[in-house]
């Protein structure tokens, strides 16, 4: 089943703002009965969001956080869609313990499924280019995303070849010694094999204590700033200051899990900032990689460009 939603565009064309794409949010389920007349089904619930206008679009697969709902990033997929971008977004599960060999084999699933069922659910003018297709993923999503990127996993392999990799305040655990299953960091410099563009995002607040009866949900150790240590060539790492670990998300996100957004991180003062810095960084960081356009990505290196947040740091190892 495909249920959609649109959004259009403004007439901003910085990267920190809506882009010049028409977009639809389209939510596709697994079917329960496989006819062999209709497309194949998705491993996975899917919400994907897709550029209107036709063209030939590199594909992201964004993998949302512990506990969260796909839809929770509608808001951030949708401002990455409107500049050209096809992002699909997996629910790669409702509850789940700690170890995440699941989520990393389903991720696989998922990746191995795009070429023969992804452009049967796309808007007949949208062509997916899965020559340029990217792994993102948001706190243990990133986790999930760099350990199938690193082959954390023994016998799970993918079919596609990733041609960047970002993690979005990425998790790999409560604290260091304390990883969950399987553990991405190893605490060596620059140990991460990757063939690829990798930019790590992270949140100053990430790392702070909302109230002592918590951890906190970007603890120092297993954090942004560890996963950044372990990349090689060419890198690029951002840290926001004065905004929280889910500070991303959608401006409203409701129900028990939506609610507890709010509560158990310690955030920022509004989602809308940081929400529109990770978007824009991420178009940028792909309009480099994957384009060959390095002016926006160049400009936020050299200051030359207004961000909406201010940085507490920044890293390009290019």
């Amino acid at each position: 089943m495909v249920m959609t939603y649109s959004s259009s565009p403004t007439t901003s064309t910085t990267i920190f703002d809506i882009g010049n794409y028409s977009t639809k949010l389209l939510n596709v389920e697994p079917q329960s009965c496989i006819n062999s007349s209709f497309p194949p089904p998705p491993p996975k619930p899917l919400l994907i969001s897709t550029p209107l206008q036709g063209g030939n679009f590199p594909v992201i697969l964004f993998l949302h956080g512990y506990l969260l709902f796909n839809y929770f990033y509608s808001q951030l997929i949708q401002h990455i869609s409107s500049h050209g971008f096809i992002v699909v977004a997996p629910q790669l599960y409702l509850v789940e313990g700690a170890d995440t060999t699941k989520e990393i084999k389903s991720t696989a699933e998922i990746t191995n499924w795009l070429p023969d069922g992804l452009h049967h659910y796309l808007p007949s003018q949208v062509e997916p280019n899965l020559k340029k297709l990217v792994l993102a993923g948001h706190s243990r999503g990133g986790k999930a995303a760099f350990a199938l990127a690193l082959g954390k996993v023994a016998n799970v392999t993918t079919n596609l070849k990733f041609s960047a990799l970002i993690g979005i305040d990425p998790v790999d655990g409560v604290d260091k010694g304390i990883q969950t299953t399987p553990p991405v960091l190893t605490y060596i410099p620059q140990s991460f094999n990757l063939d690829m563009a990798v930019l790590v995002i992270g949140s100053g607040l990430g790392e702070v204590k909302r109230n002592p009866l918590f951890p906190a949900c970007a603890p120092n150790g297993v954090n942004h700033r560890d996963f950044y240590n372990e990349c090689c060539r060419p890198v690029c790492y951002v840290v926001a200051k004065d905004y929280g670990h889910v500070d991303m998300l959608d401006d409203e996100t409701k129900g028990v899990r939506g609610k507890a957004t709010y509560c158990l991180c310690k955030n920022g003062k509004s989602r809308e900032p940081m929400r529109r810095f990770v978007g824009g960084i991420v178009v940028a960081f792909l309009e480099d990689y994957l384009k060959g356009n390095s002016s926006d990505l160049m400009a936020i290196k050299d200051g030359y460009i207004t961000l909406p947040v201010e940085l507490q740091d920044a890293d390009f190892r290019v």
